[in-house]
């Protein structure tokens, strides 16, 4: 582990959470607060991305994929906003494990990917007493759930997985999926599709991975298919 890491951990987590406690003393209108709460949370997944640079910017990718499905789903604006939290911050739990797990990028020990496994409970953990995220942390826990029973940390089910949990948990993969000599991001975006579709039914609840799916195919141009978020709403609103 180097000094840097291990400084990113010992100090940005606690960091974070003095953000957080800022955010949960706000007394404002609920229009203006969720406006807040979206602006400061966007700042801890920041704080997040520097501790976890292998991985900046997820959070605000994985927001934009899950709130093009929910918003196509016509979720109403608080679950939105649940939603948006959780995923803007549902890696948080990595920074409570040791800088030499999250550091590793080779294939991890069988004891790491079980350590790992923990990451989703520990945030969930963490952002659970703040009052503003407390709807969002049943998302965060769940987010690794599996449509078939196999998932973690719970090992619940099908529709017994919040609905958005399992919104998080296809944008969560959607993004996270490496294409290498894609060719650019169009033939990406379908390549992670043909993936998700495999695991339709398994490891995803197959009819929001079927919405994806057409939500993303119908990305027309390249102009416009530069980015999933060309086809996805602001974050900050």
């Amino acid at each position: 582990m180097t000094v840097e890491a291990e400084t990113a951990f010992t100090i940005v987590l606690p960091r974070i959470v003095a953000m957080l406690s800022k955010i949960d003393r706000l007394r404002l209108p609920p229009r203006s607060r969720r406006d807040v709460e979206s602006i400061l949370a966007r700042q801890v997944t920041k704080e997040i991305d520097r501790a976890l640079p292998w991985q900046a910017g997820h959070g605000r990718n994985t927001a934009d994929i899950a709130l093009m499905i929910g918003q196509t789903m016509a979720l109403d604006v608080d679950a939105l906003h649940h939603l948006k939290l959780a995923a803007l911050l549902h890696d948080i739990g990595l920074l409570m494990l040791s800088p030499c797990i999250t550091e590793n990028r080779a294939p991890l020990e069988p004891e790491s990917y079980v350590a790992v496994q923990h990451h989703a409970r520990l945030g969930a953990n963490l952002l659970e007493p703040f009052m503003f995220m407390r709807e969002a942390s049943i998302l965060i826990a769940h987010h690794h759930e599996r449509w078939d029973g196999s998932g973690y940390p719970y090992g619940i089910r099908g529709a017994y997985i919040p609905l958005g949990a399992r919104i998080l948990a296809i944008a969560d993969a959607f993004d996270a999926i490496r294409v290498p000599g894609s060719p650019g991001r169009v033939g990406r975006n379908r390549i992670a599709i043909r993936i998700l579709r495999v695991a339709a039914g398994t490891q995803f609840d197959p009819e929001l991975v079927a919405l994806l799916s057409r939500l993303v195919l119908s990305i027309g141009t390249p102009a416009h298919a530069d980015s999933i978020n060309s086809l996805s709403y602001p974050i900050s609103s």
